[in-house]
């Protein structure tokens, strides 16, 4: 018995320090300053803010530079980007329709909305939402997917054209420098936001701020120069 109880003795003194039970790690000064960071919320430590970020801006007529259009289209897919470096945007008109409750009426808005870059590019957007804000950001959205690059002739268009949808009807008609876009307020938005500075514009039909200016988007879309028709019809044009 007395030799095994020695035995045991002798193991537990040739046990190494680090592995006895008693002993602890010792804190290095390295973690004990890395320790007082932490509690004392160093700021170094935080990454830093990018500069490249885009704030977001309020809803509305807006003008937006190049870098914000172009993280804009990475986000959102959007199609073009204004190659002058700025897009606008103008409302045209807001509606507000109201739904009657229970417990009384219940008001909803819609936003027909124009962008352009006034350098050739146009597209047109309806939105609704509960909101007017978020009506006109949901019709933005949709404008600027919708651009489309359109045919210019200096500061007017190249030909006249008529365009007609739904019960309204556009006739467009080119005018000589020094004019001026010679329209309603709708078509005037379309006209100005594309770039055409020198224009006569005459309506038919129905005058709802909705139909002239799809019809007005649809007139600019189907202009085609002199190029455009000698390329179609493969004969030169004099």
């Amino acid at each position: 018995m007395s030799d095994e109880l020695t035995s045991e003795n002798d193991s537990e003194s040739q046990m190494p320090e680090s592995q006895s039970p008693d002993s602890s790690a010792p804190i290095t000064e390295t973690t004990a300053s890395e320790a007082g960071k932490v509690a004392e919320g160093d700021s170094s430590s935080a990454e830093p803010v990018p500069k490249d970020v885009v704030e977001d801006k309020p809803a509305g007529k807006e003008r937006f530079d190049k870098d914000g259009a172009v993280s804009a289209q990475k986000e959102k897919g959007l199609r073009f980007v204004s190659e002058g470096g700025e897009i606008e945007e103008t409302v045209v008109k807001v509606y507000r329709c109201a739904t009657v409750v229970k417990g009384g009426r219940r008001f909803s808005f819609s936003a027909l909305v124009v962008v352009g870059d006034r350098n050739g590019q146009v597209g047109i957007g309806y939105g609704k939402a509960n909101e007017v804000p978020s009506a006109v950001e949901k019709a933005a959205k949709t404008a600027r997917r919708s651009m489309v690059k359109i045919r210019l002739d200096g500061t007017t268009i190249p030909h006249q054209v008529m365009s007609k949808y739904r019960a309204s009807k556009v006739l467009l008609i080119p005018a000589g420098e020094g004019t001026g876009v010679i329209a309603g307020s709708s078509v005037r938005a379309v006209m100005e936001l594309a770039g055409v500075k020198d224009v006569l514009t005459k309506c038919y039909g129905s005058t709802s701020p909705k139909n002239l200016v799809k019809a007005a988007f649809s007139g600019l879309c189907s202009l085609r120069s002199k190029e455009d028709v000698s390329r179609l019809r493969e004969v030169p044009l004099v």
